[in-house]
């Protein structure tokens, strides 16, 4: 406990880095893509709003279709972009004195730099949206690509829902998800977003070589998740990128184990699936060490065939050809037959059935990025490979993830894969105190 403090201290201590924003013009170039999808089309969506009561603990976070067209970080806000012609607007809340108290100054649309701080033209105040649409929506049918999330309410379904009940918007407004064209474009990135997702996979990296240095017996899984979060936050995360796992025996075999508060054993595995967020962009990255720094012989054969699974993957994928999941080139069906091709369970029978998960998914500012896994996987998609087995009779769970990129000459670049994997790799990292 004392260890776990003392990181937490050090971690409230980490000076606070810079948010790195890319370019007003980025922005402006995918709202710019976007609105050739749209057609006649016209944009309206709306940010996040700023989080109250005990979800207010944990801070605000943008939407991250509305960061990713504006690298607006603010809540509240909305945006307007129309085809045809070209049109963009930003609208941002008006002053609210009182709670900038609590929650600190706000730029305005009254402010001097607000079109140079945003990028945008033109910038308004959010009261005048409703005027707005009215000018800028064609007479005598519309489209209005919006946020038509199935989720529940979003920041965007409710204002749209008034918007569909004002009497200035007669019935000849059709709505149509903005989800998919948006998906479209964050599925591939450019070169300022690769450049976040390996800040991201680098503070991560080292996150988890000092996971391995401090992993022995009779430390806690909270200790070694606290760990890791200082190591990655200290290197300019703002935060993890999902809750963190570390699993430790039995626990190593449960999928989404997040409580973290078990206590380590000679002799067991311990699955540490902990990523850290760089400016909204995620890594996603998973190593399993064995707790007193050796491998048993029994974990080592299940260790093995987990990283040759993820290996034959890497081997066969061909970019614009093979897919994570669907279809006759699925990455996924390459490591699931290594994996049942491969080793025995206690009773005789293949291992295919304690691989319980998908073999990745993309990333971007979502851990679990936009994107279709049936589709193919094209130059510059970013995506994990993440074999594994869970035993839960044996109380063994081996999970082997890094973060590919697809580099513009169609191979595989890892991300994070300067972590050591091997087990012999690992082992020799360990004993490094």
């Amino acid at each position: 406990m004392r260890r776990i403090v003392i990181v937490l201290l050090l971690l409230a201590a980490t000076p606070l880095f810079a948010f790195d924003r890319q370019s007003n013009a980025d922005y402006r170039s995918r709202r710019e893509r976007l609105a050739a999808k749209l057609g006649k089309g016209t944009l309206v969506l709306f940010a996040s709003t700023e989080s109250e009561g005990p979800n207010a603990l944990h801070g605000f976070r943008q939407n991250d279709d509305f960061f990713y067209l504006t690298g607006w970080r603010e809540p509240g806000a909305a945006l307007v972009v129309a085809a045809n012609p070209y049109r963009e607007i930003l609208f941002l809340p008006a002053h609210n004195l009182s709670q900038e108290k609590w929650t600190g100054p706000k730029l305005g649309a009254d402010s001097s730099d607000a079109a140079s701080a945003t990028g945008f033209e033109r910038v308004d105040v959010l009261d005048h949206l409703r005027d707005e649409l009215v000018k800028i929506l064609p007479s005598p049918v519309a489209q209005v690509y919006t946020d038509l999330s199935d989720s529940g309410e979003t920041a965007s379904t409710i204002p749209i829902a008034w918007l569909r009940r004002a009497n200035a918007f007669p019935n000849y407004i059709s709505f149509a998800d903005a989800k998919t064209p948006i998906a479209e474009l964050r599925l591939i990135k450019d070169a300022g977003e690769l450049t976040l997702l390996r800040k991201a996979c680098d503070a991560t990296v080292e996150a988890h070589k000092a996971a391995m240095r401090a992993v022995k017996p009779g430390v806690s899984e909270g200790e070694i998740s606290a760990l890791m979060q200082y190591e990655f936050q200290r290197r300019g995360c703002e935060m993890p990128s999902y809750s963190p796992i570390v699993g430790s025996g039995f626990n190593s075999t449960v999928l989404h184990y997040s409580a973290n508060g078990g206590t380590m054993k000679s002799g067991d595995l311990v699955v540490m699936d902990v990523g850290g967020e760089y400016s909204m962009y995620a890594a996603d990255v998973t190593r399993t060490l064995p707790v007193n720094g050796h491998f048993t012989d029994r974990q080592r054969e299940i260790y093995d065939i987990v990283l040759g699974a993820q290996q034959a993957a890497v081997d066969a994928f061909v970019a614009g050809t093979s897919t994570i999941k669907g279809g006759d080139h699925a990455l996924y069906r390459v490591a699931q037959e290594y994996i049942n091709t491969h080793g025995k369970d206690l009773h005789g029978e293949p291992l295919a059935k304690y691989f319980i998960h998908g073999l990745g998914h993309y990333v971007g500012l979502a851990v679990h990025d936009v994107g279709s896994y049936a589709g193919a996987l094209q130059p510059g998609t970013v995506f994990t490979i993440e074999p594994g087995i869970y035993i839960p009779e044996e109380s063994l769970g081996v999970r082997i993830e890094d973060q590919y990129l697809v580099g513009e000459d169609g191979k595989l670049v890892c991300l994070t894969c300067a972590i050591p994997k091997k087990a012999e790799e690992v082992e020799r990292a360990m004993a490094k105190k």
